[in-house]
């Protein structure tokens, strides 16, 4: 079957016509936010310092957002999280006289904003098998990244035009407007009443048992779902390092401007969009084999980086990039699908939480590590070894899929009017029974 978004469900096209203004305005603020900080400072290790901000949330409070993922309406959280992100990064740089524009109150901005995407995130994912059929679900999740990948296209090249031709503050009130159509989008959606669940009892304790569930969940009752987080830690490693240190690559190695960075970004959304319409088609694919093909992406994703290495032809570069996007876009669809697939609706907001935890956690340590590296020891090192590291997750990759075909099996999908919230699997006996309904 040929896909759309209009082959989908009304509710979900109202999702992916809001996440597609909203990915332009995200993708012409981010250039714009590492671009600001690294022309006045100089410096890749405070350039970094902007995606540190922008994964501390998930991992500070990403359990506990799992907490009220699952226990608050689904439409609550996704229109006020994009109205406070319009507020923080479009209205307040607006307001702000230039001379107050500080580095420190653009760092405190941006985590203000990395909270409220901290729960737009899991809300948004969680919120899908409410709005889709089971077995559309990696359809959905490719479509919504089609999304982030017109947004790549686009955003850093009309960042680019606007601080070459305006200033990194004026192109940031952009990012209100795209934040408010957003939030409009997602008041006429209509979630089905099984999407919100009971609220627990509202104390301390209660809390932080509901979180002790989750993890019981992830660590012992399904382990395909932690082998999945080792290996999203270690793409997330590396690819978190090379999105941050983006400006500074293209700058040092192919002494590039802003608008040239713009392009060159652009064409790695070109390969995201490319990957992200292949996936439409993939949600029949085993469970098995849409593991292995994230593999597989990750070691291409790695020997395209290890070309930018070696060149410095610009047109070379953007070819290359197109690649790393179409290797880079597989993932992210394709573990979401089965995590929707596998957690119960009552645990989704947690399992994704956690997962995310991982990720970030990871991310973190590579934008320090090679931000560093970078500092020290110049940009090729550290594109050397980004894709190192991308090597090592399609290695995890691999060897999860092979784990997955040897020990898992799944059983009979639900039929079209049963609810569409998970898979069940069976473990091998030496292990407890993982099987959920």
């Amino acid at each position: 079957m040929k896909w759309s978004p209009h082959l989908l469900t009304r509710d979900f096209t109202l999702v992916w016509w809001g996440q597609m203004v909203s990915q332009i305005g995200d993708g012409v603020s981010k250039l714009a936010l590492l671009w600001f900080v690294y022309s006045i400072t100089g410096s890749p290790l405070k350039t970094t310092m902007i995606g540190l901000l922008q994964t501390l949330p998930p991992i500070l409070f990403g359990p506990f957002i799992g907490v009220i993922v699952d226990r608050v309406p689904k439409k609550l959280l996704l229109v006020s999280s994009d109205l406070i992100r319009a507020i923080v990064l479009g209205v307040l740089p607006c307001l702000l006289p230039v001379d107050s524009f500080s580095i420190e109150r653009l760092y405190l901005m941006v985590f203000v904003h990395a909270v409220a995407s901290a729960v737009f995130g899991p809300a948004l994912t969680a919120a899908i098998p409410s709005l889709v059929s089971r077995h559309e679900f990696t359809a959905a999740n490719a479509l919504l990244q089609t999304t982030t990948s017109i947004g790549i296209i686009l955003g850093p090249a009309l960042s680019g035009v606007g601080i070459a031709t305006m200033s990194s503050q004026e192109v940031l009130c952009v990012n209100a407007v795209s934040y408010v159509i957003s939030a409009a989008c997602f008041v006429f959606i209509r979630f089905p009443e099984a999407a919100t669940q009971p609220a627990g009892d509202g104390s301390l304790s209660g809390t932080f048992q509901e979180v002790l569930d989750g993890f019981h969940y992830v660590l012992r009752r399904q382990r395909v779902i932690l082998m999945l987080i080792g290996a999203a830690s270690m793409y997330t490693f590396s690819t978190s390092a090379f999105s941050t240190l983006f400006p500074v690559f293209g700058k040092k190695l192919l002494d590039l401007g802003p608008i040239e960075v713009g392009y060159l970004w652009s064409a790695f959304g070109v390969g995201l969009l490319l990957v992200s319409l292949g996936l439409v088609s993939l949600s029949a694919w085993s469970l098995p084999k849409r593991i292995q093909l994230m593999g597989m992406s990750s070691f291409v994703s790695g020997l395209a980086l290890l070309g930018l290495v070696v060149t410095s032809n610009r047109l070379a570069a953007a070819a290359l990039m197109v690649i790393i996007g179409m290797g880079a876009g597989t993932l992210t669809p394709v573990a979401w699908g089965v995590l929707q697939e596998i957690a119960p609706a009552s645990l989704l907001g947690r399992v994704l939480a956690i997962y995310n935890l991982g990720a970030m956690t990871s991310a973190i340590a590579g934008m320090t590590i090679f931000g560093w590296v970078t500092q020290e020891f110049g940009e090729r090192p550290s594109v050397f070894g980004i894709g190192v590291g991308l090597f090592l997750s399609a290695m995890v990759s691999i060897r999860v899929g092979r784990w997955v075909q040897t020990n898992w099996t799944e059983a009979t999908v639900p039929a079209e009017g049963e609810a569409p919230a998970v898979v069940r699997v069976t473990q091998p006996t030496s292990h407890s029974s993982a099987s959920v309904s």
